[in-house]
């Protein structure tokens, strides 16, 4: 399998399967971040400075303690993380964001030995003589679970998605317990209620550790794309999977990003797909692929297809709700205030007893998501800083004006795959003409 995509080397621990286990991981994560805090202060005033909450906490040994930590219990613990670092980015401090989105890399495998005990629980024993190869090192691993390639015996190659031992049975506790954890810690303001992203980042796990679940999204994508040439999905092999081993066809391909040193029409036609596709999602077929995860895409040049990977964070969205994004979508990209309120207010950004400075900053700030559709021609994100200006809008309206609240739930993740999407076309420098794409599925 020599054409299988590079994972640089990473930690191998075993997964802490029970909550009480995982608790005391939280629960030596909590002394080792006060201990570092304790020892920076009393370094600072050795040096006679004054020192800072702030200062003290976010150092780069607690850094480390707090990556290292959410990196080995994996699961919910580390996905709160990653959600936290891309959802609520506006609310937490920058330092604290950047500490976070180092997890959406940093997850470890697991030791061989726990892996087979995971195989064995869900193929039975003997499993091994199904396939004429099968890779114990794992291509890739993040929050929930790894992936292994594999080859069997009639030659098929594959991707097999192995999920953590004990990560759905821990997922609100998990939760739980790291909401508790940054309560305990000064870096969130004291009128901050992460309760609705809490709720929603369980009900999102869940759905993500239900393999049989994203089989059916699968499934479904590949119904809504199946005659489209620039797609590549995977293909999932039924009598492998179960709700904790999920079995596909192996996606060929590389990293989208390393599109970045392609030809300038080739970057311009990868993005511009993407982003079509995205507002497809939105707008017609009512269910959304919500992670924007670099790794979900690849190009493999030998077709000139796009590989869509991993479906597992799918969420599905009424018409209702559909009908107040296109509203939304619609009066950002007309550059129209006065149906733009009307629009937040019907989707919840807004409410009625809002004061008029906070449906102001909440104009400017969709107005601001909404500048692609309002350029003439192609808009390049490789020269427009939309993403920095995007993300300074919306912390200055949660610290500096005090207009912060949660969005809907449902909807936060939806900025979700519209924020990385846009970071992606400003990491291929793309030229994408948006106002064009949005002409054609608005309608």
């Amino acid at each position: 399998m020599t054409d299988l995509p590079a994972d640089p080397p990473r930690s191998t621990s075993r997964v802490p399967a029970n909550r009480g286990s995982r608790l005391l991981h939280l629960g030596g994560l909590a002394v080792g971040l006060a201990s570092g805090m304790l020892a920076e202060g009393a370094r600072r005033a050795v040096r006679g400075e004054l020192p800072q909450m702030r200062a003290m906490l976010l150092t780069p040994a607690n850094a480390k303690r707090l990556t290292e930590k959410l990196a080995r219990l994996r699961g919910a613990s580390m996905k709160v993380g990653q959600l936290l670092s891309m959802e609520a980015g506006e609310l937490l401090p920058p330092e604290f964001t950047e500490i976070l989105a180092r997890l959406r890399e940093d997850a470890h495998f697991m030791p061989i030995s726990q892996l087979a005990e995971v195989l064995d629980s869900q193929w039975g024993e003997g499993w091994e003589n199904r396939f004429e190869r099968f890779n114990f090192t794992p291509i890739a691993a993040a929050s929930i679970g790894q992936v292994h390639a594999a080859q069997l015996k009639d030659g098929r190659r594959l991707a097999i998605k192995v999920q953590y031992p004990g990560v759905r049975r821990s997922i609100d506790s998990d939760v739980d317990n790291v909401a508790a954890l940054l309560r305990l810690l000064p870096l969130l303001p004291p009128e901050a209620n992460m309760d609705a992203l809490l709720d929603e980042a369980k009900k999102q796990l869940k759905q993500e550790a239900d393999y049989t679940q994203e089989a059916e999204h699968i499934a479904q994508f590949r119904k809504l794309l199946v005659d489209e040439a620039d797609w590549l999905l995977p293909t999932v092999v039924d009598e492998l999977t179960t709700s904790e081993v999920l079995c596909m066809s192996f996606v060929p391909g590389n990293p989208v990003e390393s599109l970045a040193g392609a030809p300038q029409a080739l970057r311009n036609h990868v993005a511009t797909r993407l982003i079509d596709l995205l507002l497809r999602e939105f707008l017609q077929f009512g269910m959304v692929q919500t992670d924007p995860n670099f790794a979900n895409f690849r190009f493999d040049p030998e077709s000139g297809r796009i590989g869509l990977l991993d479906f597992g964070a799918t969420r599905l969205y009424s018409t209702e709700r559909m009908g107040q994004v296109r509203q939304l979508m619609a009066a950002a990209c007309a550059d129209d205030a006065q149906k733009l309120e009307a629009a937040a207010l019907a989707a919840g950004y807004l409410l009625e007893s809002d004061s008029a400075a906070r449906r102001q900053a909440m104009i400017e700030l969709f107005m601001l998501v909404g500048e692609p559709a309002r350029q003439t021609g192609a808009y390049d994100f490789g020269n427009a800083d939309l993403t920095l200006r995007l993300r300074d809008s919306a912390y200055a309206m949660g610290f500096d004006q005090g207009h912060w609240r949660p969005p809907p739930a449902d909807l936060i993740f939806l900025h979700r795959k519209l924020a990385g999407l846009y970071l992606l076309c400003a990491r291929l420098k793309a030229r994408v003409d948006v106002a064009d794409l949005m002409t054609l599925r608005l309608g």
